[in-house]
């Protein structure tokens, strides 16, 4: 991940009532950039199923944190949902359907799912802001 500052960062508990939280600061951003309502809502239920995997996976003894930061870079919105727990492994347990990753990617134009700095997962959704559909692009790091 580069230096690159967010324009809004939130560092939270991975808690159930924490996804409340981060959806909120996207549907606000969101607001403000006057982005229209379908995909405010790709951008809203993205955000809160990556919130929703770190606060179910990520911790198995315990929440503890995760980071929701917010990038707009041009034409594209860009939300890093990031936690510093156990990674991404294979379910071996009934803990959900398993369908939050496969549709975070269909309501993103990029997505990247990778190691967080110092462990842990970062899950990076970019949304085109200008109607555009992807480029095949899944480089992660914010520009």
């Amino acid at each position: 991940m580069t230096a690159a500052v967010a324009d809004a960062r939130l560092c939270l508990p991975a808690t159930a009532e924490s996804v409340a939280v981060a959806r909120q600061l996207v549907a606000g951003i969101c607001d403000a950039l006057d982005v229209p309502e379908r995909l405010a809502g790709d951008v809203k239920l993205a955000t809160t199923e990556a919130c929703t995997n770190a606060v179910v996976h990520a911790y198995p003894d315990g929440a503890r944190s995760m980071d929701v930061e917010v990038f707009v870079r041009q034409e594209e919105l860009i939300v890093i949902v990031r936690d510093h727990g156990v990674g991404i492994a294979p379910r071996t347990g009934p803990r959900g359907l398993g369908l939050g990753l496969p549709l975070i990617a269909a309501l993103c134009s990029r997505v990247a799912i990778q190691e967080a700095p110092g462990g842990g997962t970062e899950v990076v959704m970019t949304f085109a802001l200008d109607g555009d559909e992807a480029d095949g692009d899944d480089e992660g790091t914010p520009p």
